[in-house]
């Protein structure tokens, strides 16, 4: 009688041994890390961008992504739940900054005139996006520890202890980074953005 390997049953596996597994281009492995960790990425893909389907479509991507990629793994940097979520999370500002830009381009269709509305409105939406606009430029000058953590927080709605947890970083860091970014935001925009932040 040949001798057989008994199948391994993966979701006792920790999610290193799965990703050793997925880099051998085991596609059961990679079901399970798939398994323990969408639920989380849709929640922050969620809370992101505030729309179940382009949540869904993002974790997706970001899944198929990391699939196709499964070698860029680096337990050095990280756990796979934190690789996992800045995966989605990059995505979900990626689809964001699609979604700014076709709505930028709609504006210029034919007949834009009629859909507008009264000028009052008009000279709000103008002041609120550039507004907007002055935001993401000074979000754009900081340093990328300082920006993710206030992305996380303002555009994720992630609390300082779940950032921290995610980012395997100790919560008084994350708040001295976000703390630091705020404190050059608003040096950036004036004191008159200290209410809009």
């Amino acid at each position: 009688m040949p001798f057989r390997l008994r199948p391994v049953d993966m979701r006792g596996l920790a999610d290193e041994e799965l990703m050793d597994l997925v880099d051998d281009g085991e596609v059961r492995a990679f079901e399970v890390i798939f398994d323990r960790h969408a639920g989380a990425a849709y929640s922050l893909a969620l809370r992101m961008c505030g729309r179940r389907a382009l949540a869904e479509d993002i974790v997706q991507e970001a899944f198929l992504s990391l699939w196709r990629s499964g070698t860029s793994y680096d337990r050095a940097r990280g756990s796979v739940r934190s690789w996992v979520l800045s995966a989605v999370h990059n995505r979900a500002v990626d689809a964001l900054r699609r979604a700014g830009s076709k709505a930028a381009r709609d504006v210029h269709d034919a007949g834009i005139a009629e859909r507008l509305p009264a000028r009052e409105a008009t000279d709000a939406e103008v002041e609120r996006r550039d507004d907007a606009r002055r935001i993401r430029s000074a979000l754009g000058e900081l340093p990328p520890d300082q920006r993710r953590v206030i992305e996380l927080a303002y555009f994720g709605g992630l609390t300082h202890n779940q950032i921290a947890e995610m980012l395997e970083l100790p919560p008084g860091t994350v708040k001295g980074r976000m703390r630091l970014g705020l404190t050059r935001m608003r040096s950036a925009l004036g004191e008159a953005a200290r209410v809009a932040l």
